[in-house]
């Protein structure tokens, strides 16, 4: 049966390039990225794994921990990271998943079905503390991932696990939010006190809490 959001994301102990992890434990109490890759040595991703490499402080700031996966086994992964440190002027300093047997693979749903049986899609997904999937996004091999949305939407995440807020289309961290429709008029004034802006009675307008 396929993933949804909300459903607790399948442990697994499995070799990485930095040893053997139990994933749940790994996470610990903290937020997760498991990014796959169909395998070694192939263009689009080593573009990726580059910019991951990159923008991990910004991940390591929120708290996020991060792990690959492709199907190759780790002396390729060592292979390719060598590749991928050198054309993208980065260190990769997260680890690798090395998943020959394709068990984490197919716990997450990542083989494709109409392409090589060995072929992985290309999936994110984010975890929250609480073990949940809180977000799938699945690319085709031709488009490589924007990870600066990777960041807006832990952003996102992150702020409306904690306040009774959403956020709007193309939202970005410290512009104003929407408070959700569940929550009264009478209980924004107290969880709200920078106030809001009521567009529709629905659609209220208000100052990130966290700013």
């Amino acid at each position: 049966m396929a993933l949804r959001l909300g459903d607790e994301a399948p442990n697994f102990t499995a070799e990485t390039t930095e040893g053997t992890i139990n994933f749940h434990e790994w996470l610990g109490n903290g937020w997760g990225i498991l990014f796959s890759h169909p395998k070694d040595f192939t263009p689009v991703c080593t573009t990726e794994l580059g910019t991951m490499a990159r923008i991990m402080p910004e991940f390591k700031k929120r708290n996020v921990k991060v792990l690959a996966i492709s199907v190759d086994p780790i002396d390729s992964h060592k292979g390719w990271i060598k590749d991928i440190n050198e054309t993208q002027n980065c260190t990769v300093s997260y680890p690798i998943i090395a998943d020959p047997d394709r068990k984490v693979a197919q716990l997450y749903d990542m083989i494709h079905p109409n392409a090589l049986d060995n072929l992985t899609v290309r999936s994110v997904f984010i975890i929250g503390p609480d073990k949940k999937i809180k977000l799938m996004l699945t690319y085709p091999a031709s488009t490589g991932r924007n990870f600066d949305e990777l960041l807006r939407v832990v952003d996102s995440l992150q702020l409306t696990a904690n306040y009774k807020v959403a956020t709007p289309a193309n939202w970005r961290h410290g512009e104003d939010c929407i408070i959700t429709p569940a929550v009264s008029d009478d209980e924004a004034k107290k969880l709200f006190p920078k106030g809001w802006k009521a567009v529709k009675p629905y659609l209220r307008y208000t100052p990130q809490p966290t700013k």
